[in-house]
């Protein structure tokens, strides 16, 4: 095994990786220009992270340190490796890059959740998909199917709620100013998630949060550009 080793959620496929806070922690390695392996890791094996006292991914072992929580492990590496290129920019940075963390899990992921959900169902191993259903449509209140029937009529609603990020990204190239910092990666993994399991336009593609997506996936050799799928023509 390697020194540094990411438990990262997988589907079917384990080169479907398609958890947002999994890739927020693995940009946020390429970004620090370090090295890392990733395993693939599907939801019904706790047993293989519990040495992290708790269930879920993402996980870093780096040496003898093991961390969990896609922040906690950006707060890491920023403390444990400051001769790396910053994720923050300074303290000040860390603290918008904790907003975008706040505005972003609170105001987009169910947005998000809306027009996926069911896709990610078609993705997931077939030993994960009945805890995947019974969690998911107890967390939510209905089934998959339930949750994305109405996306297409809910979707105007969730682009024009992303009006203050566009807005931004019309200003400056990168949530971040001229160079992207981790306040980039974390709307960044929403998009993500969904272009990894689900072929449904959540970005029309003329959308400047489209071209920024594009400018993200291309950093670090193009480390996001892996398993994204083409929307539906």
């Amino acid at each position: 095994m390697a020194a540094r080793v990411l438990y990262d959620l997988a589907g079917a496929d384990p080169d479907r990786r398609f958890s947002p806070y999994c890739w927020r922690a693995k940009l946020a390695l390429a970004h620090k220009g370090l090295s890392f392996e990733t395993i693939p890791w599907r939801f019904t094996e706790k047993d293989v992270i519990a040495m992290s006292g708790q269930d879920k991914v993402p996980v870093l072992i780096d040496g003898e340190r093991v961390v969990s929580d896609s922040w906690k492990i950006a707060d890491y590496l920023e403390t444990s490796y400051p001769e790396t290129p910053s994720l923050f920019g300074g303290p000040e940075g860390r603290s918008l890059a904790r907003f975008v963390s706040h505005w972003t899990d609170r105001a987009m992921v169910m947005g998000v959740v809306r027009m996926v959900a069911a896709d990610v169902h078609a993705h997931i191993h077939e030993k994960d998909r009945d805890y995947f259903r019974a969690s998911r449509e107890a967390r939510l209140g209905k089934s998959l199917e339930d949750v994305v029937a109405d996306r297409e009529a809910a979707l105007p609603g969730f682009r024009q709620g992303l009006e203050p990020l566009r807005a931004l990204l019309r200003e400056q190239p990168f949530v971040g100013g001229a160079t992207p910092t981790y306040a980039d990666y974390i709307p960044f993994s929403l998009f993500q998630w969904a272009a990894n399991v689900s072929r449904f336009p959540v970005l029309a593609p003329d959308d400047p949060l489209a071209a920024w997506c594009d400018r993200v996936a291309d950093l670090h050799d193009g480390l996001a550009r892996k398993g994204r799928l083409a929307p539906a023509a």
